[in-house]
């Protein structure tokens, strides 16, 4: 009679519990937060151990009952529970209000080496060692050693001022020394025949002393004792007078450059 008893009690129990897994119905809910955080809030059914997370929207669907719990985790969420009753169940709808968790650091404690916790006090406490500094090696060697060449950063240089590497020292300007010296002296004679009422000669010690030998000798090499032999072996080599207009200054300085360069190889073969 007692086993009778137990078989039965066990058969109902069995059809009431697969009659609870059979009632439970899908909900659809919502969690509402002051933040924009609340996507991947777990939602667990403590009751059937069964469970879901929330998506971007804060949206999740979950299977409930009467009297099932539901338990919501998020670690910048306060932990909550809600307990499903009859109207849940009729609506079929859930909203659930959370709250951000606000995490409350420990107190700081100042441990008792040599520090008093006054910032003012321990700062002026501090022990400050000045390094010599020409005592550090850097395993570098000797600096004055090392080669550096011109990079995308170096400073771009006007080889078109330059003759025979070397530079335009005394600063003149070109356009001055062209114009008020150089076009004079290489004049063409048809526009030395015309404009001769106007125009000034310039005898060659003037131009000697106003232009420099030292500029010629500095800047396209020239010997101060050949500057004459020089302006007349670019006057017999052809001179192309149009580089005497105006605007074509740089131009007449390459030519010289060129030139100067012929004639020193010229005068260094004689030798």
């Amino acid at each position: 009679m007692t086993k009778a008893l137990l078989l039965i009690s066990f058969l109902l129990l069995s059809v009431q519990g697969q009659s609870q897994q059979l009632n439970r119905i899908m909900v659809n809910g919502r969690i509402v937060v002051d933040s924009d955080d609340i996507e991947g809030v777990t939602v667990f059914n403590r009751n059937s151990s069964k469970g879901t997370i929330t998506n971007e929207k804060g949206e999740f669907s979950i299977k409930v009952a009467v009297n099932d719990v539901l338990e919501f985790h998020a670690l910048q969420f306060q932990e909550f529970e809600v307990v499903i009753d009859q109207e849940i169940i009729i609506s079929k709808q859930l909203t659930v209000f959370l709250v951000e968790k606000v995490n409350k650091l420990d107190e700081v404690v100042v441990l008792p080496y040599d520090l008093s916790g006054n910032l003012m006090i321990d700062v002026e406490s501090i022990k400050i060692y000045n390094a010599d500094l020409k005592g550090l090696d850097l395993g570098l060697g000797n600096m004055e050693e090392f080669e550096f060449p011109d990079d995308a950063r170096s400073r771009t240089e006007n080889f078109t001022m330059h003759s025979q590497g070397q530079t335009m020292k005394n600063g003149l300007n070109i356009k001055n020394i062209v114009s008020l010296l150089l076009v004079p002296l290489f004049e063409s004679p048809t526009n030395k025949s015309a404009d001769k009422v106007d125009t000034v000669d310039i005898p060659m010690s003037s131009f000697k002393s106003q232009y420099s030998e030292e500029f010629l000798e500095q800047n396209f090499g020239i010997p101060k004792d050949q500057v004459d032999d020089f302006i007349i072996y670019v006057e017999d080599s052809g001179l192309d007078y149009s580089l005497l207009d105006e605007g074509k200054e740089l131009q007449f300085l390459e030519y010289i450059n060129d030139k100067s360069k012929l004639f020193l190889s010229t005068q260094s073969g004689r030798n």
